[in-house]
């Protein structure tokens, strides 16, 4: 499969391109309301999340546990490390009789550049029922690794997408 072209798509007025995100990420607060739903339950509800960005992926949320239904999630086996941010621990979900496993994860004890994210939970929009922006549903970013979630404000191309594991 050919690779896809490492170039920035034409942003309108109110759009961002991933192509501007930087590498080493960044994290910043954000005031945007970010809701995630799963079986019928709202999971997380907050307008408190930080959003982590990085060149050519979608922005990930990571949401302070006050505003999740921490009640809802289990710890759940297996680790990542990611050379910016450190070793992430895994979450599974658990809402009546529908489970996820890795439906989340978190930085424990992230590196000092993502202190402030230290026990904020990010969640794959892709396992979730409805993941929203300020009440905008979003769409998951392509390749069921990563947790970037893209909104109409948001252009790529992303990285995920076939021909793209070499970015």
């Amino acid at each position: 499969m050919p690779e896809i072209p490492r170039r920035q798509a034409t942003t309108e007025p109110g759009q961002e391109s991933v192509w501007d995100y930087p590498r080493p990420p960044r994290s910043e607060r954000s005031p945007r309301r970010i809701e995630i739903v799963f079986n019928g339950v709202t999971v997380a509800d907050s307008r408190r999340a930080y959003r982590v960005l990085e060149t050519s992926h979608p922005p990930v949320y990571y949401l302070p546990p006050e505003d999740v239904r921490m009640d809802l999630l289990s710890s759940a086996p297996g680790r990542s490390v990611c050379e910016w941010k450190g070793t992430a621990a895994y979450h599974a979900l658990t809402v009546g009789d529908r489970s996820v496993s890795e439906a989340a994860w978190s930085y424990p004890t992230p590196t000092a550049p993502f202190a402030p994210i230290a026990g904020y939970l990010a969640f794959y929009p892709g396992k979730m029922d409805a993941c929203r922006v300020d009440g905008v549903p979003v769409l998951a970013q392509p390749g069921d690794f990563y947790g970037g979630w893209i909104t109409p404000d948001i252009v790529g191309p992303f990285k995920g997408e076939s021909g793209t594991w070499g970015w």
